[in-house]
């Protein structure tokens, strides 16, 4: 199969709902929608300094700790040098639950790498007369670090990865694990796609976009249908390229939509390749 076309510039990089078009760039409300994207990308930006910060506080916490297990252990062996080599009974703790993402806090399945689950039951696209299609079916949200097959491609749900893909305006050149992209759908983004039949100038024009709009990724997908394809959680579209008025109408709709199982997760600090 002939390779994806890449972008112009190298990037870095539950139920089922039905959402209606708000705000059209350009259009009346446009102004709002603008207001309320650089509205997300503060918040955003906020959470990452957070982030930093406990990162900080964190590292200080390990240092101290290893620091008095140290002075604890080199007691423990002089008291039993002393003791005439008496042996003691060493007593494990182990931190963490099993199953318990330590990124959004989630409980989910622990899987089993190498095992191929099944994401969710039986399902179908319906397609509305705006042209995009929904789910009709469950779309199950467990958490699991094995390969998941899914009933459609792209996924628009289901079982995935406990780490999200970066979706702040990333742009990858090359395929991201549909396991990651779907649990960023889960955080309300909308993933744009493309295979080697997409026109470069589309592709290069479609990357500036998602590079502009938080809560956005994009990423070559070779075995999808069509040339250049839009997806959020339960719901997809074809868009015939980057000058599409239904591009601007997909995400005016789906960009933190109320479709989102989890809106205002995280779209920084999961994988970002």
């Amino acid at each position: 199969m002939a390779p994806a076309p890449q972008p112009g510039t190298s990037g870095t990089s539950g139920p089922t709902g039905t959402a209606g078009p708000t705000g059209v760039p350009g259009a009346p409300g446009g102004d709002q929608r603008r207001a309320h994207l650089e509205e997300l990308r503060r918040a955003e930006q906020a959470r990452q300094r957070r982030n930093r910060l406990v990162g900080v506080a964190a590292s200080v916490a390990v240092v101290a700790a290893l620091t008095v297990g140290g002075v604890l252990f080199v007691h423990a062996q002089t008291a039993q040098s002393e003791n005439g080599g008496a042996t003691g009974t060493a007593v494990e703790a182990k931190s963490g639950q099993d199953g318990q993402d330590g990124q959004d806090g989630k409980n989910g399945k622990n899987g089993t790498a190498g095992r191929d689950d099944k994401a969710g039951g039986a399902g179908h696209f319906t397609t509305g007369s705006d042209g995009v299609r929904t789910w009709q079916g469950a779309l199950t949200r467990n958490h699991t670090t094995a390969a998941v097959t899914y009933p459609m491609e792209p996924p628009v749900g289901g079982d995935h990865n406990p780490v999200w893909q970066n979706c702040n305006g990333d742009v990858y050149t090359r395929p991201v694990r549909n396991e990651h992209a779907v649990h960023a759908l889960e955080h309300g983004a909308v993933w744009v796609t493309y295979n080697a039949r997409a026109a470069k100038a589309d592709v290069a024009a479609l990357a500036e976009k998602v590079r502009r709009t938080p809560y956005t990724l994009m990423s070559p997908v070779a075995d999808q249908k069509d040339p250049i394809m839009l997806s959020a959680w339960a719901h997809q579209r074809t868009v015939t390229g980057a000058g599409d008025p239904n591009v601007d109408t997909f995400f005016a709709a789906f960009v933190q939509g109320s479709q989102t199982p989890e809106p205002g997760a995280a779209c920084t600090g999961g994988v970002d390749r």
